[in-house]
């Protein structure tokens, strides 16, 4: 991987932090660069349970992705977060883990909402 992908991945991951500050009131940062272990999140945040992987990429291979996901999550609710350029970011959880994440994130409003 080159400095220039690199670097939009480190874009991509702050962008995302940024994105779950503004929408869940959540503490959130940059991952490898306070864990550092190849298995650390991407973005660490304050919502429990719950390893996002951040894809800042023109083309997703969505199973590949969420596989690396999982394997890096144990038993935390994997979620795949992708953004192309000048798109949306898109959240992609594995259906049976949907209920789990719903149920933290409806808790983290409701904390911020206090």
């Amino acid at each position: 991987m080159g400095k220039k992908s690199r670097d939009k991945g480190k874009r991509g991951e702050r962008e995302l932090a940024a994105e779950l500050q503004r929408l869940f009131g959540v503490t959130a940062r940059r991952g490898v660069q306070y864990r550092g272990g190849a298995d650390s999140p991407d973005v660490i945040t304050d919502i429990p349970g719950v390893h996002f992987e951040v894809k800042r990429t023109e083309r997703l291979s969505l199973y590949p992705a969420m596989k690396q996901a999982a394997c890096d999550a144990g038993e935390e609710v994997p979620v795949v977060c992708h953004k192309q350029n000048r798109q949306e970011w898109l959240v992609i959880v594995r259906l049976e883990d949907l209920p789990k994440l719903a149920a933290v994130l409806t808790d983290c409003k409701a904390i911020e909402n206090r």
